[in-house]
């Protein structure tokens, strides 16, 4: 998996976590609904800019968005 899928996997998971609609999250970062979904589907990658805008209207740090999980969503060790 790539960083673009990684950070789509997380993307979702924690947005879904915080019950968050891709147009809520869009309406916190100021992206388009259209981008944040390109995001979670990995058919984008993130800026370091944009991924810092995702982070804080998650309230989340940069680097949990792009850590490689397992599926029950453990960090996986390097």
């Amino acid at each position: 998996m790539d960083l673009k899928e990684v950070m789509a996997v997380n993307l979702r998971r924690i947005r879904h976590a915080k019950k968050l609609t891709q147009e809520e999250l869009a309406h916190r970062t100021g992206l388009s609904v259209r981008h944040v979904g390109a995001i979670e589907r990995a058919e984008m990658s993130a800026t370091v800019t944009v991924l810092g805008q995702i982070a804080q209207a998650l309230s989340v740090e940069p680097a949990e968005l792009v850590t490689r999980t397992n599926v029950s969503g453990v960090q996986v060790e390097h």
